[in-house]
């Protein structure tokens, strides 16, 4: 069942990823074209802005998430039940929270947003209050959801909600260039969706409507509280992490330079997101599987996972350093490139964080929060500092250089030693051995594929595919050869083909169905 579920919950991400993706690069062109490079800024620097509010909400869901594992798995409604209501009445005071510290910054928009030519911008910024807010007042109910696997119903709900917002938003632009319309019907259709996902889930598990419900125990509650407190001191580290990059440009350099960099944070975003649809739908069946199974199960399928992981992340990090700056230019034009040493530490950054992706799940889903709760501000205190230092001498490439070097000193090594020490009971060295082998073989690839794509310039569409299509096969066919008897290799194969005999007989037996059901119609005339 854990299979099954992963593998609807993968198939419906990546082709709602697919989709968002195509719509995204329509949607970005003709923002830029209609509105401008600072409209854009103001865009990525009021998201960074109220991802700082929403650190209200940081350690709450995954608190309570991990919580409901076990009686999900038990299947015992009343301790569910109890959960439920305290998720419930935790989020309406975050949403009330998030709307009072955000009329707070309200007075001091004129600091954070600086000589950019947006009009109503204090209008502009209570959208995106809105916008924030209100569905927290919802979200309690549909991340059920994702507790029971059902993931692939959230991301069909949303994917129609991105596909009508974009479309609809996209007409906005270019028919009436009102950023303000843009923004009031992009917060109306993610609250209409907030809302349509709590009545599917109502329909769905009635039992959630909050009748009779068993009273939490101390130690769960004492459990909740400590998890509650170690995340949400892990989520403010990582804000100051990764949430003040823009913050950090408009202030010292420009509203403008948030706008260039957020093209490239879009592809860089949509890349790991491709990945994330993979691995955040495999986030629910790893809980299942720690809840329920042995640290040897749990430590065979997460070295398949770590090579998948590996394979993904260095397969698209070797094609953003080749080709990002290519694609940029045919895309939008010389004007919006970043400077040439910009794009290699922006893609180190993605394959390092990536890369951490297996170990996190397994530390997350094995509800390990408390014991590494001061690391993220720690790095947090690097990043910033660091950033601050190199952004006076190398500019832009600085504060993203900070964040890799913040990274490397603090989350490379004690995310793996937690989970080595208190899931798999094994020495440390392993994963060391395991990761820089992999990184060999990345780099490897990507000398490989540079070498090839230098024989020719991706100065024309047809050009950049064809550069496209080599950086694939030199990476997966070098892989192949690198990997193919490895256990992890054995493993991934094994499940790829017992799912391509599942997708077969379903197929098989759709056709057998159909089959039938027109012989009898025939019988019948």
């Amino acid at each position: 069942m854990r299979t099954k579920n992963t593998l609807i919950n993968i198939s419906a991400g990546l082709a709602n990823q697919l989709i968002i993706t195509v719509l995204s690069f329509v949607s970005r062109t003709v923002f830029i074209t209609s509105l401008g490079i600072d409209y854009l800024g103001v865009n990525a620097l009021f998201t960074s802005v109220l991802a700082m509010l929403s650190l209200a909400e940081a350690g709450i869901g995954s608190s309570i998430v991990f919580n409901l594992y076990k009686p999900v798995a038990e299947k015992n409604r009343l301790q569910i039940l109890a959960l439920m209501k305290l998720y419930r009445n935790t989020y309406r005071i975050i949403a009330l929270v998030v709307t009072a510290l955000g009329l707070a910054v309200l007075p001091f928009l004129d600091l954070i947003v600086k000589g950019a030519d947006v009009p109503h911008i204090e209008l502009v910024y209570l959208i995106f209050l809105v916008n924030t807010a209100v569905p927290y007042l919802f979200v309690y109910k549909h991340s059920y959801l994702n507790v029971n696997q059902k993931n692939y119903i959230v991301t069909a709900v949303f994917s129609i909600s991105s596909i009508i917002s974009t479309v609809i938003r996209i007409a906005i632009l270019y028919y009436t260039e009102n950023y303000l319309l843009y923004l009031a019907v992009d917060t109306v259709i993610t609250i209409a969706t907030s809302i349509i996902l709590t009545v599917i889930v109502n329909r769905k598990y009635p039992y959630l409507k909050f009748g009779k419900a068993d009273t939490l125990d101390p130690e769960t509650k004492r459990n909740f509280l400590r998890n509650m407190k170690a995340i949400f001191i892990q989520n403010v580290g990582s804000y100051f992490i990764f949430g003040v990059e823009s913050i950090l440009i408009s202030t010292f350099i420009s509203i403008a330079a948030v706008g260039l960099y957020a093209n490239y944070k879009m592809l860089i975003d949509i890349s790991r997101t491709f990945v994330n649809q993979i691995f955040s739908n495999m986030y629910h069946s790893v809980g299942n599987l720690v809840a329920k199974e042995s640290a040897d199960k749990i430590y065979e399928v997460y070295k398949a996972t770590m090579l998948l992981n590996f394979w993904l992340y260095s397969m698209l990090g070797i094609g953003m350093f080749l080709l990002l700056g290519p694609f940029i230019r045919l895309w939008l034009g010389d004007s919006f490139l970043l400077s040439g040493a910009v794009v290699p530490v922006l893609v180190a950054a993605f394959y390092e964080r990536g890369m951490r992706n297996s170990i996190t799940t397994v530390k997350t889903t094995a509800g390990i929060f408390h014991e590494d709760r001061y690391a993220p501000l720690l790095q947090a205190a690097i990043n910033l500092g660091t950033c601050l230092l190199l952004v006076r001498e190398l500019g832009l490439g600085g504060i993203f250089l900070g964040g890799l070097l913040s990274a490397i000193a603090v989350p490379f090594w004690t995310t793996p030693y937690l989970v080595y020490k208190k899931v798999f009971g094994k020495p440390l060295l392993h994963y060391f051995l395991t990761y820089f082998a992999y990184t060999g073989a990345g780099l490897l690839a990507l000398i490989v594929a540079y070498t090839v794509c230098q024989l020719w310039a991706a100065d024309t569409i047809a050009a950049l595919l064809l550069q496209i299509a080599a950086c694939l096969i030199i990476v997966n066919s070098l892989y192949v050869v690198l990997f193919h008897r490895t256990e992890p290799f054995r493993y991934l194969r094994g499940v790829a083909v017992m799912l391509l005999h599942k997708l077969l007989r379903s197929g098989r037996g759709l056709i057998g169905r159909k089959r039938e059901l027109q012989t009898n119609a025939d019988h019948r005339n």
